[in-house]
């Protein structure tokens, strides 16, 4: 026989889906709608790799499952167009980025679709294209229009490879999460999303969500909420004060220094000027360093006294003000009050500097480091050298001592984030323009929303400058416009939006694409959203995710959507390897779909990757084992060539128990994404096909092989497609309904009972299921085992465990 043809038979079916418009959605039919959606891919120069095929594949087998159990499912796809990749790829190559991104687009759409997904391209989505980053930038002027957008100057992260900003999201253990290159910082001005104002909705909202825990573990530890105190300090001898974010408020009688971040504002104003070129030196050298280096446990601490003193204000004690950079602005005020005896990094600063150590927590009993100065006791204990607090817990003093500051207006309890607001501007110029206008009369001003969208030039130089200053800064006839309030000279914002805000919304345009009238349909949001079931990356956690969350909340406030979580549950795919290894260029174990597909077909490609383990955690690839589910399509493939000639079914219980006991499996598996399983259940029921064929009659194996391809056509499309064809169905699989099982036709007529003698097993016997206790009794005692263990002794007991057990006690 030959082997399954799946280059002819995949490139009918994908013309014959497009021909008929098998995967178009009716958006009228709400009745049993299902939103499934995956993150859609960057058309980068790097095209499909296998990572978007773990995620494209295995997803569209669930919707493909879900849509045969009758839901209306829509199931769309478009390209994250504008960002980074895309342009380095045409800076790369000598080619405009408009240009290139169409290209590529062109060619991962063919990709897409030789994956056999049943994607709604009459809803497809570009974001590079005006139709819709003018509805990006619509987004942009209502959050600026409600507080929510706004620009200041602030140290800002700066890649010096991509030439940009990046927000701090994007920086990961000190490197550019795009490049690797070591993150520096730069002061700037910028423009900022104020997600920080949906901090504790960010959190607290968890619970309307069925994400996976690691997930909201991320973001948790990403918002970061602390419960503290914020004191007020008195600078002496000036009138104004510092404030002081603390999570251990107890410890302030032995406050003996307080730290500054190097980046913060007030460093400048504060330090006196004999310490002026010293502090200046110092606040230079740490802008070279990075984050992840400042505060790392290891690092000698460094840090410089700026000329001034703060007062304490539980007890009016003075203290020195100094800078140091493991103290970060990005947290709390960007100021902290350092208690050596009772944190570790104050303890090696004092140590270092000469500051004093004052213990005020002990422990209830026993020794404490501080007795000889080994380290910081920084465990709960009992307060000393505290006035009014001693002999309290450190647990009742943090409550009596607030309480006591905010009688005096230099305290009170607070909450506080590590979250920033998110950074979106960005100085490269494949992006969409940010729509803001300056004039020297006016001021900052938005674009009128009637003048969307601002267009991107194309006939711009748009290498990265080097500076802070995006490529459209060279373009005068970008720069210069009109002022939308008193119609003088005027000049365009120059930065283009972070490429994660045209992701942050773009779910909600996809049921209408084209809609003119606005950035999505009002009603088919209404009818369609939330997303019901999203599907990509873990590493999108704190970007992707966060930020589409917080716009959607932000949306949901200003009375633009009815909901404001975007995505209902989420499933994160695990990764492939191969080797045991990750997959890089550098290490040559890269797997390129594309030859795999052409040796053994779209079909073979993605069951293996759904079989090599468990779709959540990912499994290693293997270029042998491919060829293994390749011929198991083919003994598929010839059961269907296959005419039976046997004249009866000789079991026809045992077969109905083994169709209906498959469909149970591979319903439940399919529904949790345990794909790998339920491919090996279809495996063992066609070698239940084959060892029986010879003993099922025509309309019953007929019957088998419906199963076989109705069950099999979420995993192989085209393969599903092709052999319910060949049984004579007119209508495609996926119009038939899925399969459902009967749990009375798989309980069995027979059971094994275990016969034990003297506590050991010495027979199995097949008997029927509602056997009596006497009739199973006189089996046993006939059989030839149990009578070689019992011959020439006495039957002193026999227990019955019902179905299972029989116990002889023989001597």
């Amino acid at each position: 026989m030959a082997d399954y043809p799946f280059a002819e038979i995949e490139s009918k079916w994908q013309r014959i889906w497009e021909k008929i418009g098998a995967h178009r959605t009716d958006m009228s039919d709400t009745s049993r709608k299902l939103y499934s959606l995956v993150m859609f891919s960057y058309p980068s120069g790097e095209k499909l790799h296998i990572g978007h095929w773990y995620n494209y594949g295995p997803a569209d087998t669930w919707t493909r499952f879900k849509k045969m159990q009758g839901y209306n499912v829509f199931e769309p796809m478009g390209f994250d167009a504008f960002g980074l990749p895309a342009e380095n790829y045409a800076i790369k190559h000598g080619v405009h980025p408009a240009v290139s991104t169409a290209e590529n687009i062109d060619y991962i759409r063919q990709q897409i679709k030789a994956i056999g997904a049943m994607y709604d391209w009459d809803k497809e989505i570009n974001t590079s294209d005006p139709e819709y980053y003018k509805w990006t930038q619509w987004l942009f002027l209502q959050l600026y229009k409600h507080g929510l957008a706004y620009r200041k100057r602030a140290p800002v992260n700066w890649c010096p490879q991509c030439r940009t900003v990046l927000a701090n999201e994007q920086v990961v253990q000190g490197l550019c999460e795009r490049c690797d290159s070591e993150v520096t910082k730069r002061d700037l001005t910028q423009w900022f999303f104020r997600i920080t104002a949906y901090a504790e909705r960010l959190l607290k909202d968890h619970a309307k969500i069925d994400w996976p825990e690691k997930t909201l573990a991320m973001q948790r530890n990403w918002i970061g909420r602390s419960e503290g105190a914020l004191l007020s300090f008195h600078i002496e001898d000036d009138a104004r004060t510092i404030e002081v974010f603390t999570t251990r408020p107890d410890t302030l009688y032995g406050m003996t220094y307080v730290v500054m971040a190097p980046e913060h504002p007030l460093v400048s104003e504060l330090t006196t000027s004999g310490q002026k070129s010293d502090v200046d030196a110092y606040c230079e050298r740490s802008r070279r360093i990075s984050e992840i280096e400042r505060i790392s446990a290891d690092r000698e601490k460094t840090g410089v006294f700026i000329g001034r003193n703060v007062i304490n204000p539980i007890n009016g004690e003075r203290v020195p003000l100094w800078i140091a950079d493991y103290v970060l602005a990005s947290y709390g005020t960007g100021i902290v009050f350092a208690c050596p005896a009772h944190d570790e990094r104050d303890f090696e600063f004092a140590q270092k500097f000469g500051l004093p150590i004052r213990e005020v927590v002990r422990p209830n009993d026993g020794p404490s480091p501080l007795d000889d100065m080994r380290g910081a006791y920084i465990e709960p204990g009992i307060m000393v050298n505290s006035g009014p607090y001693n002999g309290l817990t450190n647990e009742e003093c943090i409550a009596r001592l607030v309480e006591d500051l905010n009688k005096k207006g230099q305290g009170k309890k607070t909450v506080q984030y590590k979250l920033r607001d998110w950074l979106v501007s960005r100085q490269r110029y494949w992006g969409a323009p940010i729509p803001i206008i300056y004039c020297k009369e006016c001021g900052e001003l938005p674009v009128p929303e009637e003048d969307l969208p601002v267009l991107l030039p194309q006939d711009v130089d748009f290498k990265p400058t080097g500076s802070d200053l995006s490529p459209l800064a060279s373009a005068s006839h970008f720069l210069n416009t009109k002022c939308p309030k008193c119609g003088g000279a005027g000049e365009r914002e120059v930065d283009t939006m972070d490429t994660f805000v045209c992701s942050s919304w773009y779910f909600l345009r996809y049921p209408d694409p084209h809609c003119e009238d606005g950035p999505f349909s009002p009603e088919l949001v209404k009818q369609w959203l939330p997303v019901d079931h999203y599907m990509g990356g873990a590493e999108h956690a704190v970007m992707h995710l966060l930020y589409a969350r917080f716009v959607t909340k932000a949306l949901f406030d200003l009375g633009f959507v009815h909901f404001d979580e975007p995505f209902m549950k989420l499933t994160h795919q695990g990764q492939i390897t191969k080797d045991g290894a990750r997959m890089s260029k550098s290490r040559g174990n890269v797997v390129n779909p594309e030859e795999f597909i052409e040796s053994f077909g779209a079909d073979t490609f993605r069951m293996y990757l759904m079989f090599m383990g468990s779709y959540e955690d990912g499994g290693d690839w293997n270029d042998q084992g491919i060829g293994g589910i390749f011929r198991f399509l083919n003994r598929i493939w010839r059961l269907y060539e296959k005419s039976p000639s046997a004249k009866k079914t000789v079991h026809p219980r045992e077969l109905d128990r083994w169709i209906h006991k498959t469909i149970k499996r591979v319903t439940g598996d399919v529904d949790r994404l345990h794909f790998n399983t339920a491919i090996a259940a279809l495996m063992e029921y066609v070698n239940y096909l084959y060892l029986e064929e010879e003993k099922i009659e025509y309309r019953d194996w007929n019957r088998s092989l419906d199963i076989l391809a109705l069950l099999l056509a979420p995993f192989a499309p085209h393969a599903g497609e092709e052999l319910w064809e060949k049984l004579g169905h007119d209508e495609g699989v996926f119009r038939h309904p899925w399969p459902t099982y009967d749990n009375e036709a798989i309980k069995t007529d027979h059971i094994t009972v275990v016969v034990q003698i003297n506590g050991k097993v010495r027979a199995h016997l097949d008997v029927e299921a509602d056997i009596s206790e006497d009739a199973l009794k006189k089996i046993a005692f006939d059989n030839e085992r149990v009578q070689k263990y019992t011959e020439g002794k006495k039957v002193k007991k026999t227990v019955y465990v019902q179905k299972k057990l029989l116990s002889i006690v023989a001597q």
